[in-house]
């Protein structure tokens, strides 16, 4: 049994991002999902694909899903962005609130990573989003990761 979800999925991009792999996989989940999506809207990866794997004569074929009630073990397919050097878009991500202890932020209170150039995806009332975002939406709530 896995305590954190989302540290799992953090280290799994620092690895891949770390040995400059072009996409990671993970089981999937919502709150994943929704974290792939303000990574993806910030511009820290290209994308994401929700998915399964299928067996065929050619062995395990993964195959495109819409919604993650569509699949009985779905998985997350995140591609890393990188420079046109092969410099890294994603130089650290970190968790923030953990299982043990988790931290919650004020509409007030939200931070500014390295000065607006890195975000802090916080898990609000209006759903996952970035610093920036829950700022303009004036809304404050769970600090999950940070990302520069």
């Amino acid at each position: 049994m896995m305590t954190d979800p989302i540290a799992d999925m953090l280290t799994r991009i620092r690895n891949a991002n770390h040995i400059e792999r072009r996409l990671v996989e993970m089981p999937a989940a919502g709150l994943k999902v929704s974290i792939a999506q303000v990574l993806q809207d910030e511009g820290f990866i290209t994308g994401y694909v929700l998915g399964t794997y299928v067996e065929s004569a050619e062995g395990n074929d993964f195959q495109p899903i819409e919604k993650l009630s569509d699949a009985a073990k779905p998985v997350l397919r995140i591609f890393l962005k990188y420079g046109p050097d092969g410099e890294k878009v994603i130089r650290n991500i970190e968790r923030a609130s953990k299982p043990g202890r988790r931290l919650y932020r004020g509409r007030q209170s939200l931070p500014r990573v390295l000065d607006g150039l890195g975000i802090a995806v916080i898990s609000t009332s209006k759903g996952v989003m970035s610093d920036r975002k829950a700022r303009k939406e004036g809304v404050g709530g769970e600090l999950i990761c940070t990302v520069w």
